[in-house]
């Protein structure tokens, strides 16, 4: 599932940057373009689909005992994954942008006139000397890629609470010593536990608070060209749910994943699901593109409330239909 959720991260921006590229969007709006292509609402969608998936009578998987219980621990992985990925790969990207267009147009502003400058500034043999020392080894060049990579991603913006919040949980879960304390019925520190679960019962209705005060900003005037938008939803709604029906139906074939039909259908799912709401919070830190980030947002919702009940219902007819094989 992680590298199911990478692939989406991978394929998502390298088609937003094509469409960046072809529709010649303006440089400090291009990582919002690629960053709403590459982020994916993974686990709230999926908390509030599975129940009524799991309850449904002519659901496939209706018939499962344990379907609530898978259900929640896939979305909730599926979270925790996102989250990660989310802060430690799409947020340097969408900053990255915003960074070099402010680089760009300060360095056209110091930009010194033609006829500031009339002699060389180096000697011939002086601009042999300095050629020979910019020679870097192969090993060197590598390094210093690592190093610049390493330097953009912010540690203090991938650990948001709810990423420390999601490895601790997958931590509880993994580990049997703190399962059996926390997490058992007769744990010592059950409470804990429920206490937890009774806040954590609060953040669905909470999201969706906020997803809605964050699109109401959509319908404020942008310099989000339409041809833009249309390609972003274009490629949340068809592009990538397609591309997970070939991923996924692929890898069942080849015997990489199991015959687990619920399992199946939330690694397709994962590629149909609409931009994240965390996009909106990026430019809010690099306080650039906000409201171009709610009208691709407010669309991109406004068209996944019916692309998401289409995809699902073909994923469960393939998922149904592999299964009975």
């Amino acid at each position: 599932m992680p590298l199911n959720v990478l692939l989406t991260f991978l394929v998502g921006s390298a088609l937003g940057w094509i469409l960046a590229k072809l529709t010649k969007t303006p440089r400090h709006l291009q990582g919002i373009v690629i960053g709403c292509c590459s982020t994916g609402n993974l686990g709230n969608l999926l908390l509030i689909v599975f129940p009524d998936i799991c309850d449904e009578s002519n659901s496939p998987f209706s018939k499962l005992s344990t379907c609530s219980t898978d259900a929640e621990a896939y979305a909730s992985l599926s979270m925790a994954v996102g989250a990660i990925f989310t802060w430690a790969y799409a947020y340097p990207l969408v900053s990255s942008y915003v960074i070099k267009n402010t680089e760009h147009s300060s360095i056209q502003s110091s930009e010194p006139s033609p006829d500031s400058c009339t002699e060389p500034l180096l000697s011939p043999s002086d601009s042999q000397i300095s050629e020979d020392n910019s020679v870097m080894s192969f090993k060197e060049k590598i390094v210093g890629c690592i190093k610049c990579i390493t330097s953009k991603i912010d540690l203090e913006k991938v650990f948001v609470p709810s990423t420390v919040a999601s490895i601790a949980g997958l931590i509880i879960g993994i580990v049997s010593p703190f399962r059996k304390v926390l997490i058992a019925d007769n744990a010592p520190l059950r409470v804990i536990n429920s206490s937890a679960a009774l806040i954590g019962q609060a953040a669905i209705p909470s999201m969706t608070l906020i997803m809605g005060a964050n699109l109401l900003k959509g319908l404020q005037r942008s310099e989000m060209s339409l041809v833009v938008i249309l390609g972003v939803v274009a490629v949340r709604n068809i592009c990538l749910p397609l591309l997970g029906i070939g991923v996924v139906q692929a890898a069942h074939h080849l015997g990489v994943v199991g015959s687990d039909a619920l399992y199946r259908f939330v690694l397709m799912f994962q590629y149909a699901v609409p931009p994240a709401i965390n996009v909106g919070t990026m430019t809010q830190l690099v306080k650039s593109g906000q409201g171009e980030t709610s009208v691709i947002l407010l669309w991109s919702y406004s068209v996944a409330s019916i692309s998401l009940t289409l995809w699902s219902t073909l994923y469960m007819s393939l998922v149904s239909n592999s299964s009975t094989k």
